[in-house]
């Protein structure tokens, strides 16, 4: 070979080595973007994993709380329904104690019926059963269902409770019957 043939060869292979280097350049760069771009990708999914889980975590903390406050709800309204069947035998006794305090009254309470009334009405109270005042109030369809309406006897009765038909009564705080009342206009 001749050294025309020897310098162009070897010329050949210098540029060959430096385009080699700037390919292997170029390849470093983009391996580098997409890295990044594969970082920051990986950052956004991250980011909304993360916030996925909080939302996840607060609506189960919420369950639980809503769960369990029902749950409470129930149990302390458990007796709701033999409560409320035991109202008429109440409503009864209230009747016959208010007849027998009557003046004219030819059969008295006796002491041991009284005691069994109270004994009654205090165990009633101590699983939550609360009379509702009526007499006087001003009246709430809320809490009060109008039997009839009678002229006021004074100014001051108007749209107020002028008699208590049949009590009304809550458990712990809920209403379980609305007390029927006679309301003056």
């Amino acid at each position: 070979m001749d050294q025309e043939t020897e310098e162009q060869l070897q010329e050949e292979v210098k540029e060959e080595s430096v385009n080699l280097e700037e390919n292997q350049e170029e390849t470093a760069e983009i391996q580098e973007e997409q890295e990044i771009d594969e970082l920051e990708q990986l950052k956004t999914e991250k980011k909304e994993l993360n916030d996925k889980f909080l939302r996840l975590f607060a609506e189960f903390e919420n369950f639980k709380k809503r769960t369990f406050k029902e749950k409470v709800e129930t149990l302390s309204t458990a007796a709701k329904d033999t409560l409320v069947s035991l109202l008429p035998i109440l409503d009864d006794f209230d009747r016959a104690k208010l007849n027998a305090e009557d003046e004219n009254s030819k059969e008295p309470f006796s002491e041991g019926v009284n005691m069994v009334y109270n004994k009654l009405y205090s165990t009633l109270k101590g699983l939550g059963l609360q009379e509702m005042v009526t007499n006087g109030e001003a009246f709430n369809p809320d809490f009060h269902e109008a039997i009839t309406e009678i002229p006021a006897p004074d100014e001051e009765m108007k749209g107020k409770i002028i008699d208590t038909v049949l009590k009304g009564y809550k458990l712990k705080d809920k209403i379980i019957r609305h007390a029927k009342v006679v309301v003056g206009k």
